[in-house]
Protein backbone atom coordinates (compact mmCIF):
# COMPACT_ATOMS: atom_id res chain seq x y z
CA UNK A 1 0.00 0.00 0.00
CA UNK A 2 1.34 3.31 -1.28
CA UNK A 3 2.17 5.87 2.35
CA UNK A 4 0.39 8.78 2.19
CA UNK A 5 2.81 11.36 3.65
CA UNK A 6 0.35 14.33 4.33
CA UNK A 7 -2.14 12.19 6.16
CA UNK A 8 0.76 10.65 8.35
CA UNK A 9 2.72 14.04 8.79
CA UNK A 10 -1.17 15.78 9.55
CA UNK A 11 -2.00 12.95 12.60
CA UNK A 12 1.28 13.22 13.77
CA UNK A 13 1.29 17.14 13.59
CA UNK A 14 -2.38 16.69 15.32
CA UNK A 15 -1.06 14.77 18.09
CA UNK A 16 2.15 17.31 18.87
CA UNK A 17 -0.25 20.12 19.25
CA UNK A 18 -2.84 17.87 21.46
CA UNK A 19 0.09 17.48 23.68
CA UNK A 20 1.16 21.08 23.34
CA UNK A 21 -2.87 22.32 24.35
CA UNK A 22 -2.40 19.91 27.18
CA UNK A 23 0.49 21.10 28.21
CA UNK A 24 -0.65 25.40 27.99
CA UNK A 25 -4.36 24.55 29.22
CA UNK A 26 -3.63 22.15 32.63
CA UNK A 27 0.27 23.92 33.20
CA UNK A 28 0.08 27.83 32.53
CA UNK A 29 -3.98 27.93 32.34
CA UNK A 30 -4.13 29.29 28.69
CA UNK A 31 -7.25 28.84 27.59
CA UNK A 32 -8.25 30.73 24.61
CA UNK A 33 -5.49 30.69 22.29
CA UNK A 34 -4.38 27.07 23.05
CA UNK A 35 -8.19 26.32 22.17
CA UNK A 36 -8.11 28.17 19.08
CA UNK A 37 -4.79 26.27 18.26
CA UNK A 38 -6.38 22.66 19.40
CA UNK A 39 -9.09 23.32 17.10
CA UNK A 40 -6.99 24.17 13.91
CA UNK A 41 -4.07 22.39 14.43
CA UNK A 42 -6.54 18.93 14.45
CA UNK A 43 -8.28 20.58 11.81
CA UNK A 44 -5.44 20.07 8.82
CA UNK A 45 -5.74 16.40 9.37
CA UNK A 46 -9.48 15.97 9.68
CA UNK A 47 -9.62 17.87 6.07
CA UNK A 48 -6.55 15.67 4.96
CA UNK A 49 -8.84 12.27 5.95
CA UNK A 50 -12.34 13.76 4.48
CA UNK A 51 -10.12 14.44 1.12
CA UNK A 52 -9.24 11.07 0.98
CA UNK A 53 -12.37 9.75 0.00
CA UNK A 54 -13.51 13.18 -1.94
CA UNK A 55 -16.30 12.75 -4.44
CA UNK A 56 -14.62 14.73 -7.05
CA UNK A 57 -11.08 16.68 -7.71
CA UNK A 58 -12.95 19.72 -7.29
CA UNK A 59 -14.05 18.05 -3.50
CA UNK A 60 -10.69 16.93 -2.79
CA UNK A 61 -9.27 20.21 -3.88
CA UNK A 62 -11.80 22.34 -1.27
CA UNK A 63 -10.52 19.79 1.40
CA UNK A 64 -7.12 20.25 0.51
CA UNK A 65 -7.67 24.04 0.66
CA UNK A 66 -9.16 24.10 3.84
CA UNK A 67 -6.58 21.48 5.27
CA UNK A 68 -4.00 24.56 3.83
CA UNK A 69 -6.52 27.21 5.51
CA UNK A 70 -6.05 25.34 9.15
CA UNK A 71 -2.42 24.99 9.19
CA UNK A 72 -2.01 28.75 8.43
CA UNK A 73 -4.38 29.84 11.35
CA UNK A 74 -2.03 27.30 13.25
CA UNK A 75 0.95 28.57 12.39
CA UNK A 76 -0.64 32.01 13.34
CA UNK A 77 -1.35 30.80 16.85
CA UNK A 78 2.01 29.65 17.01
CA UNK A 79 3.91 33.05 16.55
CA UNK A 80 1.02 34.34 18.84
CA UNK A 81 1.65 31.94 21.83
CA UNK A 82 5.58 32.62 21.28
CA UNK A 83 5.19 36.24 20.98
CA UNK A 84 3.06 36.13 24.74
CA UNK A 85 5.57 33.91 25.98
CA UNK A 86 3.11 31.35 26.50
CA UNK A 87 5.71 28.88 24.93
CA UNK A 88 9.58 29.44 25.31
CA UNK A 89 11.88 29.54 22.16
CA UNK A 90 13.10 25.99 22.67
CA UNK A 91 9.34 24.92 22.47
CA UNK A 92 8.53 27.06 19.31
CA UNK A 93 11.59 26.17 17.27
CA UNK A 94 10.18 22.35 18.48
CA UNK A 95 6.35 23.19 16.40
CA UNK A 96 7.37 26.22 14.21
CA UNK A 97 9.28 23.75 11.43
CA UNK A 98 6.64 21.27 11.54
CA UNK A 99 3.77 23.92 10.93
CA UNK A 100 6.00 25.37 8.61
CA UNK A 101 6.37 21.99 6.80
CA UNK A 102 2.52 21.33 6.69
CA UNK A 103 2.02 24.39 4.90
CA UNK A 104 4.82 23.48 2.25
CA UNK A 105 3.30 20.52 1.55
CA UNK A 106 -0.51 21.79 1.74
CA UNK A 107 0.79 24.55 -0.65
CA UNK A 108 2.32 21.89 -3.38
CA UNK A 109 -0.73 19.84 -3.26
CA UNK A 110 -3.28 22.40 -3.38
CA UNK A 111 -1.88 23.92 -6.54
CA UNK A 112 -1.06 20.65 -8.01
CA UNK A 113 -4.77 19.89 -7.62
CA UNK A 114 -5.69 22.73 -9.45
CA UNK A 115 -3.68 22.28 -12.75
Amino acid sequence: MKQNIIKDKSFKFAVDIVNLYKELAYDKKEFVMSKQLLKSGTSIGANVREAEFAQSKADFTNKMSISLKEANETDYWLDLLRATDFIDEDQFQKYKPKSNEMLKLLVSIVKSSKQ
